[in-house]
């Protein structure tokens, strides 16, 4: 018997009200040393999920390592748009053995981890590994994280893949939140966002509706 199709969303898809998103360690320090990516497209891309979570009002924790003794503060890009909020500090690499994150964790209650920052083979792997081993969903979006090689940042995410960890990009990341252009309330959030911090796709939204007041919706 052939399966009947439902015009309803797939259980994996994100929601903005579904998931925890965790940014993590972007920070001076740590981006000296990045080279699988660049520093201007790092930045834009943290600045794009970062702007995506806030408008979209999705749980997010932010946290640093060594802030004041060696890592520096984290990117304005990333804290910008929670004024604000506090950064939990830590002195562990992994993410998930600091004390403080995880009861941020448990108070916001959600089942679903989104992870970016850096370093992907250290700072992403051991929060990654270590909540999918304690049963949680795991997602990565990859192009918002990076190593000090491409070598280092390709395994992380197959070691993170293989385990059950999704991968995802920045752009995928705010486009899945919104889903739908007929969601007018957030239909100027995503646009705006994607003119600001989109790439080449921003430059196409704001030519389409400069030439012809273009609308998704």
């Amino acid at each position: 018997m052939s399966k009947l199709a439902k015009a309803v969303p797939g259980a994996r898809l994100l929601t903005p009200k579904d998931h925890t998103l965790v940014m993590i360690d972007f920070q001076s320090q740590m981006a000296f040393a990045t080279h699988s990516i660049g520093a201007n497209d790092l930045r834009t891309h943290a600045a794009l999920v970062s702007q995506a979570a806030a408008g979209f009002g999705v749980s997010t924790i932010l946290t640093t390592v060594a802030e004041k003794s060696f890592s520096g503060p984290m990117f304005e890009e990333v804290t910008a748009p929670f004024p604000g909020k506090k950064l939990l500090d830590r002195t562990s690499m992994n993410t998930w053995e600091d004390a403080a994150v995880i009861e941020e964790i448990n108070r916001i209650g959600k089942d679903r981890i989104v992870l970016a920052g850096l370093w992907t083979s250290v700072c992403i792997v051991g929060p990654a590994l270590s909540a999918i081993d304690q049963g949680f969903e795991v997602y990565v979006i990859t192009d918002a994280c990076g190593d000090v090689s491409v070598e280092a940042h390709d395994r992380a995410v197959a070691r993170m893949v293989q385990a059950g960890a999704q991968p995802m990009t920045s752009l995928q990341y705010l486009l899945e939140l919104q889903r739908d252009w007929a969601r007018g309330e957030t239909y100027d959030l995503t646009t705006g966002i994607a003119k600001k911090v989109g790439g080449s796709y921003g430059i196409g939204i704001h030519y389409a509706k400069s030439m012809f007041n273009a609308h998704e919706g």
